[in-house]
């Protein structure tokens, strides 16, 4: 499975951002899909992910209420809305395919590409 991941960008406190991760050569439609991050000097960490259906969605503490996730199964192609930027969101951002479940960075079977954010105060 080949995951790219686009959208990033500099963006001001409070602006809006949306990413996109298109797969290709897999069963996309059967993942569970998320988006991770990873800022200078921490670990990557989990930031949102979907079920295959989207019906199950679960995010991060520190992005509820301002980050929203999405596929579109017919484009092999998962979302990651991002409002109300903050620059502690600051950071390169990682597509995940075929997560095991909702948690850490060992439960991911496929990585795309990180996607830099940076949100200047």
């Amino acid at each position: 499975v080949q995951l790219q991941a686009s959208g990033g960008g500099l963006v001001k406190t409070g602006d809006s951002l949306t990413l996109s991760c298109a797969a290709s050569g897999g069963a996309f439609s059967t993942y569970i899909m998320g988006w991770f991050r990873q800022a200078p000097g921490k670990e990557r960490e989990f930031v949102a992910g979907i079920s295959w259906s989207g019906k199950t969605i679960s995010y991060a503490d520190s992005v509820k209420g301002r980050f929203t996730i999405s596929r579109d199964n017919a484009k092999n192609t998962v979302y990651l809305q991002m409002d109300s930027l903050k620059p502690e969101d600051t950071a390169a951002y990682y597509c995940a395919g075929d997560l095991l479940d909702f948690s850490g960075p060992s439960g991911v079977r496929h990585w795309g590409q990180g996607t830099q954010v940076t949100v200047s105060s």
